[in-house]
């Protein structure tokens, strides 16, 4: 049996056994176990939050890869202003804590039994499992763009190789050509992420390569804090960076890898450099075991981030429906601290601590100037929603509120490693 067929008959088994899952449930051990599948921002820091709550739950996280390459500051690496190392950490910090780190994918999950079956042909029990498996990359949405293709024209929206292979093709194109970026419609990991990476790239440009131009294609009308974004491109980098929304016909329809040319209902664009980034959906465990609705992504509870499909079972990070919630990794921290809470609470027979949640992402305009994206959340009527006013960035392009931004997105990035990984 492959893995496909596997991941298939996990979905059957699972939609078959809900009814019988309420009453196999497995007595209680001296250490409940935990399971958690994705070595993320959201899973890592629910493994280390639920340590911390109670070192007494044997929390286990699977993981194929030993070390992780963050999206955060990865525009930056593209950019030249930092390098891939020091955005890769290790799982060290996991072990020291407690955590079990499995170096190993998932195949299936067998509700009724509750037990998470492995590549290498064991089987992990749980009492209760914590799934973020993050994004997957959409092929073929737009003609001609395929995973093969993306070596070519790379999407670079999964840290890594890939940040790596644009950012050559950046630094070694000649002054004078185009770089495209094509922004896809639906929901996207880390919506502001693409017109930060238009920024970066154009400070590249400006100090490199003068003559040269980022292009933007959209499937969009409209992007986080656009005004503050065009405001900061007409100031530091005049000329140099043009966007084209969907109702222009910005939407990039097919690609031609040979050529380098990206089409769209207006014509075709021919570039030196092209990153496309396409649609995105669960990571492939969630729709092949039942977690994903017709919808795509995952339903969850707001509370203790609990399937609404499947019981005992916690759906975190950018894969759930968290309503108005960003899918960023600060976002998929705050979630993964009440997911925590939660599963410790249930574990003790108590009841889950009231959902509060607080987000906040930084977008790099130059090394020494960014926007901020803060968001505080809570549930209502069942539904996770902002809260407040937060502090907005109206008036971060005067430099000392930018430069400040800057400064607090170091410290915010520091953070975050720590409280996800114990970097």
């Amino acid at each position: 049996m492959n893995r496909r067929d596997c991941l298939r008959w996990t979905a059957l088994a699972a939609a078959g056994a809900m009814a019988a899952t309420a009453r196999a449930v497995p007595a209680r051990r001296t250490k409940p176990r935990v399971v958690i599948v994705g070595g993320g921002f959201a899973g890592c820091a629910c493994a280390l939050r639920l340590k911390y709550l109670d070192p007494g739950i044997a929390v286990s996280l699977i993981d194929p890869v030993e070390r992780y390459t963050t999206c955060p500051m990865s525009n930056e690496v593209i950019a030249g202003l930092r390098d891939l190392a020091s955005i890769t950490v290790s799982r060290q910090g996991l072990r020291r804590a407690g955590v079990s780190f499995i170096g190993d994918r998932v195949l299936g999950i067998d509700v009724t039994r509750r037990r998470v079956q492995l590549s290498a042909g064991r089987a992990l029990p749980f009492e209760r499992l914590v799934v973020a498996p993050g994004i997957r990359l959409l092929w073929d949405r737009i003609e001609g763009y395929d995973e093969q293709a993306s070596q070519t024209m790379p999407h670079a929206w999964q840290a890594g190789a890939q940040t790596t292979r644009l950012a050559n093709q950046l630094h070694s194109m000649q002054d004078g050509g185009v770089v495209a970026i094509s922004v896809p419609s639906g929901l996207l990991r880390c919506p502001p992420g693409p017109y930060e990476r238009a920024s970066l790239i154009a400070h590249y440009l400006s100090r490199h390569k003068p003559r040269s131009k980022v292009l933007i294609l959209d499937a969009n009308n409209s992007f986080p804090k656009q005004a503050q974004f065009t405001d900061a491109w007409n100031s530091l980098y005049p000329g140099m960076i043009e966007w084209i929304a969907m109702t222009q016909d910005g939407a990039v329809l097919r690609v031609d890898v040979a050529a380098m040319t990206l089409h769209t209902a207006a014509g075709a664009h021919k570039v030196a450099v092209a990153n496309v980034i396409p649609p995105q959906a669960p990571g492939e465990l969630a729709p092949a075991t039942g977690l994903a609705s017709d919808h795509g992504w995952c339903p969850i509870r707001p509370g203790t981030f609990e399937s609404t499909l499947i019981p005992a079972v916690h759906v975190i990070g950018d894969a759930c429906i968290a309503d108005a919630m960003p899918k960023s990794a600060s976002a998929a921290c705050s979630q993964a601290q009440q997911c925590a809470g939660a599963i410790a609470s249930l574990l003790s027979g108590r009841d889950a601590p009231e959902p509060v949640f607080d987000s906040v992402c930084y977008s790099m305009l130059e090394p020494t100037r960014a926007l901020a994206f803060p968001g505080h959340f809570e549930v209502a009527d069942g539904k996770i929603v902002a809260a407040g006013t937060p502090a907005t960035d109206a008036q971060g392009l005067r430099p000392e509120v930018s430069a400040q931004f800057a400064r607090d997105a170091e410290r915010w990035y520091a953070d975050i490693l720590a409280k996800s990984f114990a970097a």
